[in-house]
């Protein structure tokens, strides 16, 4: 599997810990920064992986900074990503099979590095459910391409 992989400084060391276990896997990972723990702004890390999913050109990111939050709320920002804030196994599993998520938020400040591992794990090995859950994602496609489409349309009024 192709994962990009960033961080902020909070999730640095976790991130640091996390890399070989991910290669060991057999995973192809590219490392988006930051690569130390000085202060740094989470956006800059966090939409070149978002990106990079959305195009097709990694196949899962992997954002870690202190909360999760920051980094998923940038990641969802970008058209064709399902950023997920995983707290524990259940949310992991769930995360991918009923959400189809590409993009895995820890919260490193939360989480020990062994439940890092373990969601990860989680997170990369459970597929997609299908049934109800592909309705479901379907839906939530609907309503960012129809929000895509509104904001076009108002973006092009505005500057006639």
């Amino acid at each position: 599997m192709k994962i990009g992989i960033a961080c902020d400084h909070r999730g640095y060391e976790a991130k640091r810990h996390l890399l070989p276990t991910l290669k060991k896997m057999g995973h192809d990972v590219e490392d988006f920064g930051c690569h130390s723990s000085s202060s740094v702004d989470y956006p800059d890390y966090a939409l070149p992986v978002a990106k990079l999913v959305a195009q097709g050109k990694k196949d899962i990111g992997i954002l870690l900074d202190g909360s999760g939050i920051g980094m998923s709320i940038v990641a969802n920002k970008v058209q064709g990503i399902r950023a997920a804030l995983v707290h524990d196994e259940l949310t992991a599993r769930r995360s991918r099979e009923h959400n189809h998520c590409n993009v895995l938020c820890l919260g490193t400040d939360l989480l020990s590095e062994a439940q890092i591992h373990k969601i990860v794990e989680i997170f990369l090995s459970t597929p997609f459910g299908d049934g109800r859950h592909i309705r479901r994602t379907a839906k939530v496609t609907e309503i960012e391409q129809a929000n895509l489409a509104h904001s076009k349309a108002r973006g092009k009024g505005e500057n006639a």
